[in-house]
């Protein structure tokens, strides 16, 4: 399967959609990589080098505190790189958000501990976690924009899904590094210094990623809505800041972007970063059962996203990531008590239908997401809203977790949590408009309305 996309007369011919596929996919890997190795180390290694307690579960506790404050910079980062995307184009701002992100994982790996430097440490710590969340708010608008942008209506759903695989790739490298590391070194050499490993290796990972991404072409969508915002600029109108135009124009399709990610957001980190703390603090089971569960699943949730976002061009966006969410719901009991079972095989299984549901909801929505939002605001509104999601949803869904756990010595209450967070999603799913075959060229003010298209296809004037 392949699509191109012709550039107007004037406009610098685009990259073949397969090129931007490919630079928008190893660039959200390496970044995602960056994040998700934060992550585990956190439930790994974090707790007791940075905060340590004791009790275990507390120190857990503080380095995902800090986790969080990742994900309390991505808004910011999204509405600041939202801007700059919307006015200078998508590719030069995935270009600084992949060097701010790799600069940041790279110096981690060179901090001194609480043992070396004292308070110093958890301070220096959350300033580059800060940084990480700051440049990953930017990213992920950007990455799936370009694609989709690029990408023709017919398969944008599948095109726009493949960025989306950048989250398990790089759950999926984090994690088979700590697994390989933890596997080959004793428990007092990765705490002492292996750790520092997987962090390094990502400025490696860094300059392969840039390499491939200041190779594209920028978006001839963007390129063709700049050249109309310059004429329209020249004749003297006014344009306000996209943020501002979000707010004021587009604050529903912001709503719609934050509670289509609500539940997929929260039960990630639950089947994922959670999911280490469970098994390791809770179960007493080896750290390499719940890394190597995960490694697995992260592999077929790779390979099955894009057929989730293939699957929402044929059905529509709504019934697949319903699908996820419903069946999101309903997994959530299930997984802990299979979880329970303290079975390597089947905490994978377990772990891998999680995530195959979870692929149901995250395929579609790059598409989903940026069909909701005009050209002129979308790298803006589709920051904004996914990255406010990742506040209320991915970032608290750990730490409420762990205080669940603490307090009621239970996995109950967590499940009932997480199904309660895949029922927002289906009820956000339920009331909002299909996208699916939008124009991205056209505004939404623009298109015709539904009766307007029966009316085309009855009089034969309907676009082909």
């Amino acid at each position: 399967m392949s699509e191109t996309t012709t550039a107007k007369p004037g406009e610098p011919r685009s990259s073949g959609i397969a090129r931007i596929v490919g630079a928008s996919l190893i660039g959200t890997t390496v970044e995602w990589y960056d994040f998700f190795l934060y992550g585990s180390a956190a439930a790994l290694v974090f707790n007791t080098l940075f905060f340590p307690s004791s009790d275990p579960l507390v120190g857990t506790l503080l380095a995902f505190m800090t986790y969080a404050i990742g994900f309390l910079a991505r808004p910011i980062g999204g509405m600041v790189f939202g801007h700059y995307g919307d006015k200078i184009g998508r590719k030069k701002l995935l270009v600084l958000s992949l060097l701010m992100m790799g600069g940041a994982t790279f110096a981690m790996g060179l901090l001194p501990t609480y043992g070396s430097i004292g308070v110093g440490a958890p301070i220096l710590l959350t300033v580059l976690r800060l940084i990480q969340g700051f440049a990953l708010g930017g990213e992920w608008g950007g990455a799936v924009l370009i694609v989709s942008e690029h990408g023709g209506d017919k398969h944008r759903g599948f095109w726009a899904s493949w960025p989306q695989c950048g989250v398990p790739a790089g759950n999926l490298l984090a994690t088979a590094v700590l697994a390989v590391l933890a596997s080959v070194q004793s428990e007092a050499a990765f705490q002492s210094w292996g750790w520092r490993i997987p962090f390094l290796l990502s400025g490696v990972l860094v300059l392969i990623g840039l390499w491939i991404r200041v190779s594209v072409s920028e978006s001839p969508v963007f390129l063709a809505a700049q050249a109309k915002a310059d004429a329209a600029a020249a004749q003297g109108a006014e344009e306000k800041p996209p943020v501002v135009e979000v707010f004021r124009h587009s604050w529903r399709e912001v709503l719609g972007a934050i509670g289509v990610r609500f539940g997929e957001n929260i039960s990630y980190y639950i089947l994922t970063s959670f999911l280490l703390v469970y098994v390791t603090t809770y179960l007493e089971l080896p750290k390499s059962t719940a890394l190597n569960a995960v490694l697995i699943a992260s592999a077929v949730h790779f390979v099955t996203i894009p057929l989730w976002g293939a699957l929402s061009d044929r059905l529509g966006r709504r019934p697949v990531t319903m699908i996820g969410a419903v069946g999101m719901a309903a997994w959530a009991f299930a997984f802990f008590s299979l979880v329970d079972t303290e079975s390597f095989t089947v905490i994978t299984l377990s772990v891998t239908a999680g995530l195959l549901l979870h692929g149901a909801m995250y395929g579609p929505q790059a598409a989903f997401i940026s069909e909701m939002f005009d050209t002129k605001v979308r790298y803006s509104g589709a920051s904004v809203g996914s990255q406010l999601a990742s506040i209320l949803a991915g970032a608290l869904a750990p730490i409420i977790a762990v205080e669940l756990l603490r307090r009621y010595g239970s996995s109950t209450p967590i499940a009932v949590y997480l199904c309660a967070a895949s029922v927002v999603t289906a009820i956000t799913v339920a009331v909002i408009k299909e996208t699916r075959g939008r124009d991205l060229t056209v505004s939404i003010a623009d298109e015709p309305s539904k009766q307007q298209r029966q009316e085309a296809s009855l009089t034969g004037t309907d676009r082909v």
